[in-house]
């Protein structure tokens, strides 16, 4: 299968163009594509990919299975590793340590091991993924340099179906790449008129899955279990309680540094991790008042590795655990929407050989408070404004203290210049504080006495046009972070500030839906670099790096009642010649595609069926947003990251009670 080489940016755009005008061009002939058809709608949206949300109905449909399927059709995420432990989350080409990751409204924060990657989910849980790029708001948290990523689970009433008291779903799916399967139970019921209950248990177990080449990619065998328990309360019409958990485990025989393949100087050893989460949530909403629309949420999180180089040191701890709290309360006065209140968030991050996980540690904080203004100033224009105020805190390992503080403002406007046109643009600050280091570079790093706070400006312009069935739109955008912080290769293990992050780019995307078939495309093109400098997964941990121009087609189709047909491909331009410290690499381009078949039987319509084929040309490849190829240089050999699966059917089989 030959390389799929994307255009410069330019002329794909004009590609792109050429998609989007064909339905226009059939609609100006006086060929209706409808006409045939008989009423049955796609239930997909037509639109996915370009709203910054991936929605349930695409997860079950691709049978995502780690983070790099649930963003598959994000054009401006991307996610590399290989196996899901070794697993980065890039938004563009930012790394998610840069930034706002919560679950249910828990912050995940820390770093565990740079070497695996720091975002545990459980697929089957989500309801929708929100994806905050760049320009956010007041309301998207402490610290978020590169936007933030919000995971959103399921309540028992997106399960149950209208008037039903219980119900209970059993899940079995086959992954022939790896001859791997995965288990889901789901039960869920109403316990009285107001209080609703679900519970989840999922456990997956696939052995080394083989690439493009047929080649066993060593050290990706993984056995993954889950639970999963949310209570929600309507304790009267105006208030309502939810309290969720929920823990996730993987174990597995890695390499000590997952991140890279098996090689001399990096063998495999037995490797765990496990992450578990409490979220109490209280809203109070009177109907009757605009003054009150009240939110609250208390959160711990606890993220803990255990690795076993029982050849050398024994077992190593680490563990992360974060504990804290969001008041906020909306208020509408006239024309403005504001929503006011205060966050509050501590770390910990501990680590040491054996059991004694307390032999190093690191404690902090972040306070905030913030306000966000809606304000519709005409029937035509909307304007944002908003602030934070943050103060951070760090005792760190090396008995020092740090302090920061400061402002993040916002500003952005929504104009309708027609009722088909819409204009946007945003401009946003932001600070991060010193915040709490690696746990596993605890005993062997230290933080420059001098270290300064992270800032962020972004700036974002864009249009959205509607008409009927047919949807375009496109932004710019550039984001700068200054003084990034980071612990650099071949310096002494110091984290200090480095120099300033810069990722701009262009996001086009455009979609049309009839009535049995919804086509949609999207290409972003970006450029990361830190001091003129392109970022690089290995050079750069921990900050960013550089993915080519990435162009994603998709189309739905309801072919019959209950019956499901779909395809995707993911199209990357290769990079060549990047400059680094130690010489130039290549970053080869790839296509991918997938495609998938769900059918629900008319009469069994609580029996699902669904086919999956992931990667169905069996491309060989190693994404963009995993550790780039290294060995061709004299002294790096073993420094490239794993490559992606090759084919892989998925069948998955689902039974509603």
């Amino acid at each position: 299968m030959r390389t799929l080489l994307l255009p410069r940016p330019l002329t794909a755009a004009m590609a792109l163009s050429g998609l989007i005008c064909a339905p226009i061009a059939l609609a100006q002939t006086g060929d209706d594509p409808t006409r045939e058809l008989a009423p049955v709608e796609v239930t997909a949206e037509a639109e996915r990919g370009n709203t910054g949300e991936v929605h349930a109905v695409e997860i079950e449909r691709y049978q995502a299975s780690d983070l790099e399927d649930v963003f598959a059709g994000q054009p401006e995420v991307s996610v590399g590793g290989g196996h899901g432990v070794a697993q980065k989350v890039y938004v563009r080409g930012v790394e998610d340590t840069l930034l706002n990751v919560t679950i249910d409204g828990a912050v995940q924060a820390g770093q565990v091991f740079h070497h695996t990657g720091r975002i545990s989910i459980e697929p089957e849980l989500l309801k929708r993924v929100e994806v905050d790029a760049g320009a956010g708001n007041a309301l998207s948290g402490a610290g978020a340099l590169g936007g933030a990523l919000r995971f959103v689970t399921k309540d028992p009433d997106d399960l149950l179906r209208p008037g039903e008291r219980a119900g209970a779903l059993l899940k079995g799916t086959y992954f022939s790449n790896g001859e791997g399967f995965k288990l889901n139970t789901s039960v869920f019921g109403r316990l009285t008129e107001r209080w609703s209950a679900m519970a989840t248990a999922t456990h997956q177990d696939r052995n080394d899955y083989k690439d493009g080449d047929g080649d066993t990619v060593p050290t990706t065998r993984s056995r993954q279990t889950l639970g999963y328990l949310k209570l929600v309360g309507q304790l009267d019409r105006d208030k309502t309680l939810r309290l969720s958990y929920d823990r996730r485990e993987d174990s597995g025989r890695r390499t000590h540094r997952p991140q890279w393949v098996p090689s001399s100087f990096n063998r495999a050893y037995p490797l765990d991790s496990v992450r578990e989460t409490w979220t109490a949530k209280f809203a109070f909403a009177p109907v009757d008042n605009d003054a009150v629309d009240f939110e609250a949420t208390v959160y711990h999180t606890d993220v803990s590795l255990k690795q076993n180089v029982f050849d050398r040191w024994g077992e190593y701890n680490g563990a992360v655990d974060s504990t804290g709290f969001d008041l906020r309360n909306t208020t509408r006065i006239g024309a403005h929407r504001i929503t006011y209140g205060v966050d509050h968030r501590r770390d910990r991050v501990t680590a040491g050989p054996g059991g004694d996980s307390s032999a190093v540690e690191e404690k902090g904080s972040v306070t905030g408070l913030y306000v966000q203004d809606d304000i519709e100033v005409s029937r035509r224009l909307n304007i944002g404004v908003g602030a934070r105020y943050d103060r951070y805190r760090l005792d760190d390992a090396s008995d020092q203290s740090f302090s920061d503080s400061g402002f993040s403002p916002n500003v952005s406007a929504t104009f309708a210049a027609t009722p088909n046109l819409t204009l946007h643009a945003g401009h946003t600050r932001a600070l991060r504080g010193i915040e709490i280091r690696d746990a596993f570079k605890l005993d062997s790093a230290t933080n420059d006495p001098g270290l300064d706070a992270e800032r962020a400006r972004s700036t974002e312009v864009g249009f959205e046009y509607r008409r009927a069935a047919f949807n375009v739109g496109g932004k710019i955008y550039r984001t700068d972070i200054e003084d990034a912080i980071a612990d650099p290769i071949g310096r002494p293990a110091l984290y200090e500030n480095i120099g300033d992050v810069r990722s701009r780019g262009v996001m086009l995307h455009a979609g049309y839906r009839w009535t049995r078939l919804a086509v949609g495309a999207s290409f972003h093109h970006n450029v990361s670099k830190i001091d003129g400098e392109r970022l690089n997964v290995y050079e750069h941990n921990g900050l960013g790096t550089s993915i080519g121009d990435t162009l994603i087609l998709h189309a739905d189709y309801a072919a019959a009642p209950g019956l499901e047909l779909g395809w995707q491909g993911r199209f990357v331009r290769g990079l060549n010649n990047l400059d680094t410290s130690v010489g130039e690499i290549d970053k080869p381009g790839y296509g991918v595609h997938d495609v998938y078949a769900r059918w629900t039987p008319e009469s069994m319509k609580a029996l699902n069926l669904t086919l999956t084929v992931k990667n169905l040309f069996d491309k060989d490849y190693l994404d963009h947003a995993t550790n780039e190829d290294f060995q061709h240089i004299d002294g790096y050999g073993g420094i490239v990251g794993s490559k992606e699966a090759g084919r892989e059917i998925r069948v998955s089989v689902a039974y509603r009670f």
